[in-house]
């Protein structure tokens, strides 16, 4: 993989709708198509897809970083677009595929973060909230907005009621309203917010803490956290009690633990 790639799928103009980038084991996949707001039409989620699964078989990324170019990170469905296309079928189509994508980086072995510098409403807030972790500028504003349009943000509310309480996501998804971006991070849409200048250096504290942790644990702790979270509590305790036994199992768990007893620093191959 080379510095920086394109993903096939083009805009109109032949611009790469999702730009990657690879540094450290980081990859940065930009949104890239500002002119439209960064939009999740059929063009965009295949870029994403394709760079997507090609992570899920890239044994050197650790980290995942999901960015934007433009005014907005990244503004939903463009509904021009649906608007055009008045047929149940291409609807089915549309969401099945956007939640396709976005269980891709749910089962992800590795954590993917968004860098939100701007605006993300209805599936882009949906992309913030499916996303591990997020950093937003305090200029970002967020919203499930397309009840102000007769379409309530039911995809977007299935991880967005899977990190906001109850009843702060059901007033977002009733009423469509704006949220700044130290509301979204009081109600835990979001773990950080810094001025905007200093939105990359914040990530990029987050992306370093990670690569200082072994990639199989961290692995084995994201699947953990979200297969454990759907279970009863016999069930959750189960699942959590093998896979911590396995995790004693992996080298740089026995290394971490012989380094606890012998007071050292443990001595990780990363």
């Amino acid at each position: 993989m080379t510095a920086a790639t394109a993903a096939s799928c083009t805009s109109p103009s032949d611009t790469p709708l999702c730009v990657r980038r690879d540094a450290r084991g980081v990859v940065t996949l930009t949104l890239n198509d500002s002119a439209r707001f960064n939009a999740l039409g059929s063009e965009m989620l295949t870029a994403l897809q394709q760079a997507l699964d090609a992570i899920a078989q890239d044994d050197s990324v650790r980290v995942v970083v999901l960015a934007a170019v433009g005014k907005a990170f990244c503004a939903g469905h463009n509904l021009k677009d649906m608007a055009a296309h008045p047929d149940l079928a291409w609807y089915q189509q549309l969401f099945a595929q956007c939640s396709r994508m976005m269980l891709c980086i749910h089962k992800l072995p590795v954590p993917v973060i968004a860098r939100v510098h701007g605006m993300a409403t209805a599936a882009g807030c949906q992309l913030v909230a499916q996303c591990d972790l997020a950093v937003a500028a305090d200029c970002a504003t967020f919203a499930t907005s397309g009840i102000h349009y007769g379409l309530f943000c039911a995809t977007p509310s299935v991880p967005l009621v899977r990190n906001v309480p109850a009843k702060r996501a059901m007033e977002m998804l009733l009423t469509g309203d704006f949220i700044d971006a130290p509301t979204a991070l009081a109600q835990g849409l979001l773990n950080r917010v810094v001025p905007a200048e200093a939105l990359d250096a914040e990530v990029e504290k987050l992306v370093q803490s990670i690569l200082q942790k072994p990639r199989a644990a961290v692995a084995m702790g994201k699947a953990l956290v979200y297969q454990q979270r759907e279970l009863g509590l016999d069930a959750a305790y189960q699942l959590a009690g093998q896979t911590m036994a396995t995790n004693m199992m992996d080298a740089a768990a026995q290394e971490g633990a012989q380094a606890f007893a012998e007071k050292r620093t443990p001595s990780w191959k990363l």
